[in-house]
C-alpha cells in the first residue's frame, strides 16, 4: 500500500496568492541534508537538473522532474540552514521557494514552502512537493526516486480535499 500521509499544508498570502508548505523529518545530518538539496549532481538525482550561478544574487535554470522549466535566482543562502530562491524573477507567475534546516536529535527537519501561487493551483503544487519530498527521501536511503508523475497522481485527490478544507477553494 502506498503512502498516505501528508507533508503539506496551503494557506492564503492575499487574494490571488497562496503558498504551499510541506515538512518531513530525515534521519541524517543537517550537512548531508544541506547538501541534497544544494549541490547540483545531488539535486539532478531527486529534483531538478541546476546549471548556472549558485552563489547569491546568481542566476541559473531549473528542469524539474515535474517538467517544469525555467529561471531562478539565489536570494539568500545560509549554509546549512536557510535558502531562498526566485522562480521566473520579474515575471507575472514568478514565485519564492524557501528552505528551512532544523538539526533535531535523531536528524534534520527539513521545511520548504513555495509563495506567489495562484489559490486555484495550490492543491496541484502540494501534490507536486510531497512527491518531491518524498524523492528526497529515497535519495537519502539511497533508493531510486519513484515516477513523480504517477505519485503526483495518487497524491492529487487528497490535495484537491485539503484546499477545499483549508481554503474552501
Amino acid at each position: 500500500m502506498t503512502d498516505q500521509r501528508i507533508l503539506g499544508a496551503l494557506r492564503p498570502v492575499d487574494a490571488d496568492k497562496g503558498a504551499v508548505r510541506v515538512h518531513d523529518f530525515f534521519a541524517t545530518g543537517i550537512d548531508d541534508l544541506w547538501s541534497a538539496i544544494t549541490e547540483p549532481e545531488r539535486l539532478a538525482r531527486w529534483i531538478a537538473d541546476v546549471e548556472g550561478d549558485l552563489s547569491v544574487g546568481g542566476e541559473f535554470n531549473a528542469r524539474f522532474t515535474s517538467s517544469w522549466e525555467g529561471p531562478g535566482r539565489v536570494d539568500v543562502c545560509e549554509p546549512p540552514h536557510r535558502l531562498l530562491l526566485t522562480m521566473n524573477p520579474g515575471q507575472e507567475d514568478e514565485t519564492v521557494i524557501e528552505a528551512l534546516l532544523n538539526a533535531e536529535a535523531a536528524g534534520t527537519r527539513l521545511v520548504i514552502e513555495e509563495r506567489g501561487l495562484p489559490m486555484s493551483e495550490l492543491a496541484s503544487h502540494g501534490a507536486g512537493w510531497q512527491a518531491h519530498i518524498e524523492d528526497l527521501v529515497a535519495l537519502l536511503s539511497g533508493r531510486d526516486r519513484a515516477d513523480w508523475r504517477s505519485r503526483w497522481s495518487e497524491l492529487a485527490p487528497s490535495y484537491r480535499e485539503l484546499a477545499e478544507v483549508q481554503l474552501g477553494v
